[in-house]
């Protein structure tokens, strides 16, 4: 639970066109965010016409691509202890390359390629189509770089490549960048402002991978509720639009309807929201589609007023908690995940005392818990002293936990002696005898394989549980199966 997703990392495992000839070799890591992992697929999908095929062996590869993440420091220490472990690989190779993509690489450019010297290429998320030509370059032995952020790039237009597949479930990129200029987060500095992907794009996406059997997708975007397609351009520039633009603009909501009339079969999940964008038509659009699975993740952040004022949330903790209730009385049982930053700058015990208050309101599902890390850059990094000692953050950051583990446990327990749809998305990961998936709050359920088989959408009997994870028996088959 209090694991973060930039802890994480993913190689390449799908071999693209295993019996071309002469075809050189990509190895892709991925860390952070799941728009890092989908942007890994679009990576994949532009080098496989450039000649690459993508593998899961590292001692294979031509070309390393790690996939970088800035959002905390830990994350880019990790990163940087990987691309040293390369560097030294490349003195017993000398034809490997290897290249840093995505938020590191568009923060710290010429300091990878130039000070460390521990890179050959540093390609922002914006430029991952000048890959051929930057290659090109690394192969003529010179340095390539690309970081400048784009305006209108949402690579809408890239059939992406299935990396690490399970076959069930996939990632939809909708929205690229964005406006919130939050004081603790880089993201509008490394990967710019928000604009929307075409809706056409993304039906066409979606149609396809239901016709290759995937059966659940998400929408992705650093914050889905902004989404605003009116033709193109910049969401901040909407107002410039013309009055017809105006008047066929597509809304998160209306996208969302879009795609689960599209495909009324196939599970629909989406993240990230942002509480001061989300709007009731979002929710009551979940509401009457039974596809469209009941779970929001709703960063929260602190749940001091003070606090959110000094990270530029723009919303009380008491217009988050109505946007909760309001939730609660339309969609009853759906699944309300949390982001929580603790130690930020001027914390105070008061402000720590009102986040735990938060959590005792909510009762979140389950979250992601962090100690503030300042990030250079930001408002934060640049105005603000990092002055809650690291004793206090630690301490503070074991109280939120435990007691967002209390009410995993309280949310998991109420599921309990219900039949639930679950997705079999793979073999549990304890035993080779059980299979794995999610309900539609998110809920982790491992129960005994019989004779199902992975993709199939099946009822499951509660009958057990620990803190976060449902422990069942199938009986039967699901009607959307």
């Amino acid at each position: 639970m209090e694991k973060t997703i930039d802890e994480t990392k993913q190689g390449a495992a799908l071999t693209l066109d295993s019996n071309a000839t002469n075809a050189r070799k990509l190895y892709i890591e991925s860390y952070g965010c799941a728009m890092n992992f989908a942007d890994s697929e679009v990576v994949a999908s532009i080098l496989s016409e450039a000649g690459f095929n993508t593998t899961q062996e590292l001692n294979e590869a031509d070309l390393i691509l790690v996939n970088t993440c800035s959002i905390r420091d830990k994350a880019e220490q990790t990163i940087r202890k990987r691309l040293t472990e390369y560097n030294k690989v490349k003195k017993t190779r000398p034809h490997l390359k290897v290249g840093v993509l995505g938020c590191m690489a568009e923060r710290l450019k010429d300091k990878l390629l130039d000070e460390e010297k521990i890179v050959d290429m540093v390609v922002g998320p914006d430029a991952y189509k000048d890959l051929p030509n930057l290659i090109k370059e690394v192969d003529s032995g010179r340095d390539a770089v690309n970081v400048i952020l784009s305006k209108d790039e949402t690579y809408g237009d890239i059939a992406p490549v299935r990396l690490n597949t399970n076959g069930v479930t996939a990632f939809v990129s909708i929205t690229r960048g964005c406006d919130n200029m939050c004081t603790f987060c880089v993201v509008p500095f490394t990967r710019g402002r928000e604009r929307s992907r075409d809706p056409q794009s993304i039906l066409e996406e979606v149609n396809d991978l239901r016709k290759n059997g995937f059966k659940e997708i998400t929408l992705l975007g650093q914050n889905v509720d902004s989404y605003l397609w009116y033709g193109g351009g910049l969401k901040k520039e909407f107002e410039k639009a013309s009055e017809m633009q105006k008047a066929t603009a597509v809304d998160f909501s209306s996208l969302l309807k879009m795609v689960a009339l599209a495909q009324p079969k196939m599970r629909i999940r989406f993240s990230t929201s942002n509480p001061q964008d989300m709007t009731l038509d979002v929710i009551r659009t979940m509401a009457e589609h039974k596809n469209i699975c009941n779970h929001i993740h709703l960063p929260v952040q602190s749940g001091s007023n003070r606090i959110l004022k000094a990270m530029n949330r723009l919303h009380t903790i008491e217009e988050y908690f109505t946007l909760i209730d309001n939730i609660r009385s339309i969609i009853p049982n759906c699944a309300i995940s949390q982001d929580i930053i603790t130690g930020f700058p001027t914390e105070t015990e008061e402000d720590h005392q009102a986040t735990l208050a938060a959590l005792e309101y909510v009762k979140y599902d389950f979250g992601f818990m962090y100690a503030y890390s300042e990030r250079p850059g930001t408002m934060a990094g640049r105005k603000m002293e990092d002055d809650v000692p690291q004793a206090i953050k630690k301490r503070r950051l074991s109280e939120i936990i435990a007691l967002q583990r209390s009410h995993c446990k309280i949310r998991t327990e109420q599921h309990l002696n219900t039949i639930q749809e679950v997705l079999i998305e793979g073999t549990s990961k304890k035993s080779k005898d059980e299979w794995m998936g999610k309900n539609a709050q998110s809920t982790v359920v491992v129960f005994p394989k019989e004779n199902y088989k992975a993709g199939d959408l099946v009822n499951v009997k509660m009958n057990s549980c620990t803190s976060a994870t449902l422990i069942g028996t199938a009986v039967g088959y699901s009607e959307n199966n």
